[in-house]
């Protein structure tokens, strides 16, 4: 498996991070993508990297809740890092719009500007959307040349659509072994398997049966679990084709 969605270098992992690590390989675990969210957060996805470049790739980007005023400065230290440290995606950005943030025009130039820079590096983009999805798919719709993926998502099957259209991979994460989850499990049931995703997003939404508590990236067997379940196909077979999916996106089918 390919958990396409990690944040294992953080700091909930300082004191079992080798043992995650470990749990996530004995889980058949391949490969994981650490996504970066922050100045601070792409340097620390990147380290990890470093020390285990055979499991780990990192991606770098701000996300949605980390910006500022400073829009300038902040793509400047961003397309540094990007000049100066081998990424894989330009990632997580988006729009979050849950607390009825004052900062929505703010959140969509650092949007504008990172899908920029994706376009410049040719780089895939990871999404966070949250409450934004309209705002989110009109960003997208301008930069017909970047491709990347809907991460965690949660929205309609519809759009879910609509996003593929526009050259995007939707990634399901362990809400969709949650029983209310609507949305989730409708797309894992419709969704055409070449365009399929799974991830953890941890230390966050652990799957059944550790919902409520720290995800990790050992977890995504669950969610693969659920998926094979729903669409009433072999473990084995989603297990193949997602990471085939990831390694298509990330261009790392010739590495390692």
């Amino acid at each position: 498996m390919f958990d396409t969605h990690s944040h294992l270098f953080e700091d909930e992992f300082n004191n079992d991070r080798e043992l995650c690590i470990k749990r996530a390989k004995d889980k058949m675990v391949k490969k994981c993508m650490l996504v970066g969210y922050s100045h601070e957060a792409n340097l620390k996805a990147y380290n990890l990297t470093k020390q285990d470049p055979s499991f780990f790739y990192n991606s770098a980007g701000i996300h949605p809740s980390e910006v500022s005023v400073n829009l300038d400065n902040d793509m400047k230290m961003l397309e540094e890092f990007i000049d100066e440290h081998k990424v894989y995606a330009i990632g997580e950005i988006g729009l979050d719009y849950h607390y009825g943030k004052d900062d929505k025009e703010i959140q969509k130039e650092y949007f504008v500007a990172q899908m920029k820079l994706a376009e410049k590096y040719m780089l895939p983009v990871i999404i966070h959307s949250r409450d934004a999805i309209e705002d989110t798919y009109n960003i997208l719709k301008m930069f017909p040349n970047v491709k990347g993926i809907m991460h965690c998502y949660s929205s309609s099957w519809e759009m879910a659509k609509e996003f593929i259209k526009l050259g995007y991979y939707i990634a399901l994460g362990g809400v969709v072994t949650f029983k209310n989850a609507k949305n989730a499990k409708e797309v894992a049931k419709n969704i055409a398997i070449d365009k399929l995703l799974i991830e953890t997003d941890c230390p966050y939404l652990a799957p059944t049966p550790y919902r409520g508590q720290r995800n990790e990236t050992a977890y995504i067997y669950y969610t693969c679990e659920e998926i094979a379940k729903i669409r009433n196909e072999d473990f084995s077979y989603i297990d193949e084709q997602t990471s085939k999916n990831a390694r298509k996106i990330f261009n790392v089918e010739d590495e390692r």
